[in-house]
């Protein structure tokens, strides 16, 4: 049997039979359309993790607060724990920045604090609170 040449139909396919009856689909029918979702597979990388500005930001302040003010030394301490507790659970980079920037944050206080006695004490010893 020849069907005659449709020009909307250029690759001679033969039209669907007018007796109701279609051919099954191929492949699983997924109920939204879509495809199903997988978890990430074995060794493939997880989400991308932020940078290290958090720790680059806390060991600015950390270094700024020694010259300037005990509060950005404070401040620069407390963006450091932040941005260590992130690296630790594999959230951000820059763990080594973050822990330097805490140790200078505290080191930092204790310079404060020290300069601060030892100059009371000089004063102190030089009669200027008489």
């Amino acid at each position: 049997m020849s069907y005659p040449h449709d020009p909307n139909n250029p690759y001679g396919q033969q039209p669907p039979p007018s007796g109701g009856y279609q051919q099954p689909g191929y492949g699983p029918q997924y109920p939204s359309g879509g495809y199903p979702q997988y978890p990430g597979y074995p060794g493939m990388p997880g989400p991308p993790r932020e940078g290290s500005g958090l720790a680059v930001g806390a060991l600015i302040c950390s270094i700024l607060g020694i010259f300037l003010c005990v509060l950005v030394t404070i401040a620069g301490i407390i963006m450091g724990h932040i941005a260590y507790g992130k690296a630790k659970r594999g959230e951000a980079e820059g763990q080594g920045v973050a822990m330097a920037a805490i140790i200078i944050g505290y080191v930092g206080i204790a310079l404060g604090i020290g300069l601060t006695i030892l100059f009371i004490s000089i004063a102190a010893a030089n009669g200027a609170f008489h």
